[in-house]
């Protein structure tokens, strides 16, 4: 048959089963996909939206008790550099975010990008691990809303017996039925509409904005009054030295993960090419400059080492007498976990939505209702999950695995841009329903070239096929195109090489320097090798030129991440040590140690929110114990499975066959079906 015999296309349906499933790849122009029947979602957002988003996401309560803790423990006055270091290295996921998102404006965030740039089994992880942080997440965030509104009823114990919390008999289990109940109110509004959704949380957003402006003009005003006290220790500005300021901006790292939740509404954005990298870094530069603001105010108005590591800000507004600030600052708390808990539960309906477009989730889950234009099922089984969670679990100790997801997620990001831009696929999937126009085209084609070498008189330069024909009466012209195509291959081999060399190397690098309880010298050995891996792969690809084809890919015209290769590559090593660090600790004592000692992540807007009074040592040693990535393995270990016995084989690329991406196009322009 033709499509089995007419060459490289025919030869590659559907990749068969088993390992080449992985790579699997899928094509990137979504209006195509829609085109075929696929329901689109509501096109209501635009950059002020967009902003709300990410802003509400990204500024947790976590805020109101880290600036304390890193100045106690790490900074020192030098917070305000470490918040400032940890938004550049954010910002270096975030180029890498904006460019993927304004070329492939789908809904799935990171999973999408992957299945495009990387392969089906790599974005089945991505997309199940980024599951599994907005459950945990939201439900944590959820947990954590009823101990701060009981400040405003007088104590832990002063709320309404149907909204305290409650031991059930005969079972160690706390319920909250607050938790589970705003969790159910936050799935309802997002039912109802993206438009309705994303105005509710922009409310909500611009309130918890004013609370920190409250922070920051009070706070400014009590400082000068006093001589910024706190800026005049005797210890200095970097009373820790530059290795606790950098370790302070590896802790307030994850305060500006929150984004990436714009990423993930690209589908529904007007003009995703201009509004998504415009929504992602306005979000991002608003956050950081919020954060370094609030930093520089609350360092100077007290000395670090006698901040209240719990309640910073509060104890410092009452150390001059302002004692009602409290209620305000627990305001902000309260509306920065309610803002984040609706950014925690938007995404992951539509990640669900675009793994079942993809077929590897049941269909149930790529329904998208035609009145409000949003996925309903996705949405009430999303919620109906986190409320159960919020309501009989503490899940705190799950919290660490929310970072997983995060990292993996960036990580992949800056991969994908690598793969984009040096070895962008060549070849897409033609769906069944347009094989028989491949078949009919390729026919067509063999016809024409037999016919026209059946007649010696006709001149082959008139022809649809001149090349191949006067390739045939001039070796010149058929070797240099031989020579391109070899030169091109050998190209794409070479930088292909060179990315998997930066990525050993970045692992190699990374777990050799997180490896602190080894002896010196092996962890320098390993560091070394991984650098050589390192800095031969980046400068190969300084080397090598970018593919032309990444000009063509997804939708033109929008945003270009900068200073490529350097900075996904710089993206990549920055996530992998954080990613790694999560996990290489094993017993007590060594997370005590690696706590102090070396840079740690955590995203205390899902983990300050469990109590006003908490004891954060407690949670670091928890959520850096082995016990996290034992977790993350059993949680990725059931994907697994369930990719095998279910996606794989349902997968929407099981019956397809790969054409050049020229010849796709052609085929799409000749078929009905295709839609503009």
């Amino acid at each position: 048959m033709a499509l089995e015999g007419g060459g490289k296309a025919g030869r590659r349906r559907g990749w068969g089963g088993g390992f080449p499933s992985l790579m699997r790849r899928k094509q990137v122009d979504s209006d195509r996909a829609r085109a075929e029947g696929q329901p689109k979602l509501a096109k209501e957002l635009n950059v002020p939206a967009l902003v709300a988003i990410g802003v509400g996401s990204t500024i947790g309560a976590g805020v109101y008790v880290l600036v304390g803790t890193v100045a106690r423990e790490h900074a020192g006055p030098a917070l305000t550099i470490s918040f400032l270091i940890a938004g550049i290295a954010a910002a270096l996921s975030a180029f890498c975010y904006a460019e993927l998102a304004s070329r492939c404006p789908s809904a799935g965030s990171a999973y999408h990008y992957s299945y495009i740039c990387v392969g089906e089994g790599i974005a089945w992880l991505i997309g199940w691990a980024l599951v599994l942080e907005y459950t945990i997440g939201g439900s944590a965030v959820a947990r954590g809303i009823s101990p701060n509104i009981a400040l405003f009823f007088g104590g832990p114990d002063s709320l309404p017996w149907i909204l305290s919390r409650h031991q059930l008999p005969w079972f160690d289990v706390i319920v909250d039925p607050c938790a589970a109940g705003l969790v159910f109110i936050v799935t309802v509004l997002l039912c109802v509409g993206i438009k309705e959704s994303s105005a509710v949380q922009g409310i909500v957003t611009v309130l918890n904005a004013c609370v920190m402006l409250f922070v920051i003009v009070a706070g400014s005003y009590i400082g000068f009054q006093i001589g910024w006290v706190g800026y005049k220790v005797t210890d200095g500005y970097f009373p820790y030295g530059i290795n606790g300021m950098l370790a302070g901006s590896a802790t307030v790292f994850f305060a500006y993960i929150g984004f990436d939740t714009v990423a993930s509404t690209a589908e529904e954005v007007k003009n995703p090419q201009r509004d998504l990298p415009l929504g992602i870094g306005a979000a991002l530069s608003i956050c950081c400059f919020l954060y370094m603001m609030v930093s520089v105010v609350i360092v100077g108005l007290v000395p670090y080492f006698a901040m209240d590591p719990d309640t910073p800000i509060s104890s410092a507004f009452a150390k001059h007498g302002m004692q009602w600030a409290m209620y305000v600052v627990t305001s902000g708390a309260v509306l920065a976990l309610c803002s984040t808990l609706m950014g925690s539960l938007l995404p992951q309906p539509r990640i669900l939505m675009a793994m079942a477009r993809d077929g590897l989730l049941p269909s149930f889950f790529a329904d998208v209702n035609k009145r409000t234009q949003v996925p309903v099922k996705s949405t009430v089984v999303s919620g109906v999950c986190a409320a159960v969670l919020s309501f009989f679990m503490d899940v705190s100790q799950l919290a660490g695995m929310v970072s997983v997801g995060t990292l993996l997620a960036f990580t992949i990001v800056a991969v994908s841009i690598l793969i984009l831009r040096y070895v962008p696929p060549d070849e897409v999937p033609l769906p069944s329903s347009l094989q028989e126009s491949l078949r009919l085209s390729q026919e067509y084609d063999e016809e024409r070239v037999s016919s026209t070498f059946g007649d010696e008189r006709s001149k082959t330069s008139q022809i649809k096929d001149v090349i191949v024909a006067e390739s045939m009466e001039d070796p010149l012209i058929e070797k240099k195109i031989y020579t391109s195509k070899m030169d091109e291959m050998k190209r794409r081999k070479v930088a292909a090489l060179s990315i998997g060399s930066v990525c050993v190397g970045v692992l190699v690098i990374t777990s050799a320097a997180s490896a602190t309880w080894l002896p010196f010298l092996p962890i320098c050995i390993g560091c070394i090798i991984g650098a050589v891996f390192l800095v031969a792969g980046l400068g190969l690809l300084y080397w090598t030129d970018q593919d032309d084809g990444r000009h063509s890919f997804g939708q033109s015209g929008g945003f270009t991440c900068p200073f490529v290769p350097l900075l996904p590559v710089m993206c990549i090593l920055v996530n992998t040590y954080l990613l790694i660090n999560l996990g290489f600790v094993s017993d007590l004592p060594k997370t005590i140690n690696f706590f102090n000692h070396t840079t740690r992540c955590l995203q205390f807007h899902y983990i300050f929110s469990l109590s006003p009074t908490l004891n954060i040592h407690s949670f670091w040693i928890v959520l850096f114990s082995g016990g996290t990535w034992m977790r993350v393995g059993i949680w990725l270990l059931i994907g697994v499975l369930v990719y095998i016995f279910y996606g794989r084989t349902h997968s929407s690329l099981t019956d397809v066959v790969y054409v050049p991406v020229a010849q796709a196009d052609e085929i799409y322009r000749s078929s009905s079906g295709y839609v503009s």
